[in-house]
């Protein structure tokens, strides 16, 4: 299925994420270093916008603006001003939460989901936000909210929050953005957590592993493990394909949490971006319709 894994970037996000190919280049955030990064893959030059605060996730918009899930809310990100505008915060009375991994769904809904940064068990929430701004809570009690991904017959939602070290599916209605039918596709036990992940064109999941040194191939329908891939580092935490043909994978890596010994010895590239070549590709990203 793949060739190896390459180092692209040895930039170091202290809790790289959201990675996204788009308009062709490479977006990721580094959450705890509070920026939004975008990756020139043939030139190499790297760009960075401080946010001023945590930011969990960012997806392109259809105006040329970002649309980000912060630690306080929602916000635009106008990447030519350099400016910041607050949306809103539908948990303003949970200043122990924030976002983090959020996707825009074939219709051009943002997806985005909030956790505690102390550990305060399911306290958190999934959200659909409409291209109007309206914001509607659809799975409460999270923990970690982390990976989403669609079908490519667009009736299935994939979803994952971390410690149940589950990845659900949902019946999925894409005219009415509504979701039901909760079950399990498969529960991975031992060699790391579930984190972010995308799907293929075989519309087979590739789901990143905390503390699992690699990702996992995985089949919907029948919930068998069909790949892994190795990476040289612990905390792997999200995927996306990009390239001209889509056909890259690129991977997220964080390096929050190891001790300096194992920073400089044992994991030197912990998060740094990486990248493979597979033999299958995968969608384009969606866009915000707001």
């Amino acid at each position: 299925m793949a060739s190896d894994v390459e180092l692209i970037l040895d930039c170091q996000s202290m809790l790289g994420e959201g990675p996204v190919w788009h308009d062709g280049a490479f977006y990721w955030v580094d959450i705890e270093g509070e920026t939004l990064n975008r990756l020139d893959p043939g030139s190499g030059e790297v760009q960075s916008w401080n946010v001023g605060q945590r930011i969990g996730c960012a997806v392109p918009a259809a105006d040329g603006r970002w649309v980000c899930g912060l630690h306080h809310g929602l916000a635009w990100i106008d990447l030519e001003l350099g400016t910041t505008e607050p949306i809103r915060d539908p948990e303003a009375d949970r200043p122990n939460s924030r976002f983090n991994d959020g996707k825009c769904d074939p219709a051009g809904r943002l997806w985005a989901g909030t956790m505690s940064m102390k550990g305060e068990g399911p306290v958190g929430a999934l959200y659909r936000i409409e291209p109007d701004m309206t914001c509607t809570r659809m799975v409460d009690g999270v923990t970690t909210s982390n990976g989403l991904a669609w079908s490519s017959d667009r009736k299935t939602f994939y979803y994952i929050d971390t410690p149940t070290r589950r990845v659900d599916a949902f019946d999925y209605d894409i005219a009415t953005g509504d979701i039901s039918n909760r079950r399990t596709v498969i529960s991975i036990e031992g060699g790391g957590r579930p984190d972010g992940m995308c799907i293929d064109a075989e519309d087979h999941l590739w789901v990143a592993l905390w503390e699992g040194f690699g990702l996992l191939r995985v089949n919907p329908a029948t919930g068998e493990i069909v790949d892994r891939l190795s990476v040289p580092v612990a905390r792997v935490t999200s995927c996306c394909f990009g390239g001209e043909d889509y056909r890259d994978l690129y991977i997220t890596t964080a390096r929050v949490g190891l001790s300096d010994e194992a920073r400089r010895t044992e994991q030197p590239h912990a998060g740094s971006v990486f990248r493979v070549r597979l033999s299958v590709g995968g969608p384009a990203c969606d866009v915000f319709r707001g």
